[in-house]
């Protein structure tokens, strides 16, 4: 069955020629699928409306009422979770199918449509929605982490953008980091997750006022590696790029540039990017905003004391970018304020 764990995948099926729905359903029983029906773009908005659960839509493009093109382009600016939408176009309509892909669809199936090919497009898509699900999942274990914490507030959003300063700055500095926009979204969308681990440790430790015992700070530190061990379970199971680098983030966001750190001791260019970009981030917002155990740091403060860890605790190249933006950081630390 696919999708485990007897789960059925309901899928929004819209065309208007009963014949061609018909013979679609056939296929995509086979497959184990709940299939429900619709005759054109209008009425299929309007079960997508009622049926949030629906994420997947197969839809002809050339229908009366609402044609496909106007579907999907309603679907896209509305607030509806977001939908994987295959097409149903002819191999000669190549216009037809570029807008259809430019207005937002996802995948798209030639007519006639084969059987075979059809489950296994739509078990595609359903593999990506799956790997939204988990996203979605794992970012709500942060948040739990952050509330069991006591990082209440706009913490995680701070070092979210934090790290998406200092990622596109250094993509722009150092060509040969190869940080791209894109990876620098993805380490800023990873980065709230640097402290998953802490759902594991007791209230006790991160609730007390005062500094920790050298066993509590023991105790404290394998937070990382609880953390990175989570999302490396996950990610051998899933293989998505995304948990990889949030694996990399919350193992080893408490190494040191100078190799005395931890979890595993790893110095200078052996720490995973990620991890010595969000290192900064987080080392800046903890020393900036007020904790059960210290008063908030003022800015000037923190920056001194980042400079001081400039090849210690800190990669130079971060440093550096934290300097250069610092205004862009001060901006943001004034947007979030708790």
């Amino acid at each position: 069955m696919v999708g485990g764990m007897g789960v059925q995948h309901r899928i929004l099926l819209v065309d208007d020629d009963p014949a061609q729905r018909t013979l679609l359903n056939m296929c995509l029983e086979r497959g184990d699928f709940a299939v429900i029906e619709a005759g054109n773009g209008e009425e299929a908005f309007r079960v997508l409306e009622k049926e949030p659960e629906i994420r997947l839509v197969i839809t002809d493009l050339d229908m009366p009422v609402m044609h496909g093109f106007d579907l999907i382009s309603k679907v896209r600016e509305s607030d509806l979770r977001y939908r994987y939408i295959i097409v149903l176009t002819s191999s000669e309509d190549k216009k037809s199918l570029v807008k259809a892909l430019s207005l937002g669809a996802d995948d798209y199936i030639p007519k006639p449509v084969r059987p075979d090919e059809l489950r296994l497009r739509v078990e595609g898509g359903i593999r990506l929605l799956r790997l939204e699900i988990q996203e979605e999942l794992i970012l709500s274990m942060a948040k739990l982490a952050e509330y069991r914490s006591d990082e209440t507030g706009y913490h995680l959003e701070r070092v979210l953008f934090y790290t998406r300063t200092l990622g596109r700055d250094l993509g722009m500095k150092y060509p040969h980091l190869k940080i791209s926009t894109q990876l620098a979204e993805e380490f800023a969308r990873v980065s709230p997750l640097h402290d998953i681990g802490k759902v594991a440790i007791p209230d006790s430790i991160l609730h007390k006022p005062g500094k920790l015992t050298s066993e509590e700070f023991e105790i404290m530190k394998n937070h990382a590696s609880i953390g990175g061990q989570l999302l490396k379970d996950i990610y051998t199971k899933s293989r998505s790029p995304y948990l990889k680098v949030a694996y990399e983030a919350a193992m080893y966001h408490h190494e040191r540039y100078n190799g005395n750190g931890y979890p595993a001791g790893l110095k200078g260019e052996d720490i995973p990017l990620v991890a010595r970009i969000v290192a900064l981030a987080d080392m800046y917002d903890a020393m900036t905003s007020e904790r059960c155990y210290k008063k908030a740091f003022s800015h000037e403060k923190a920056k001194r004391i980042i400079i001081e860890e400039k090849g210690e605790h800190l990669d130079p190249k971060m440093v550096d970018s934290f300097l250069d933006k610092e205004e862009e950081w001060l901006a943001i630390r004034e947007r979030f304020q708790d």
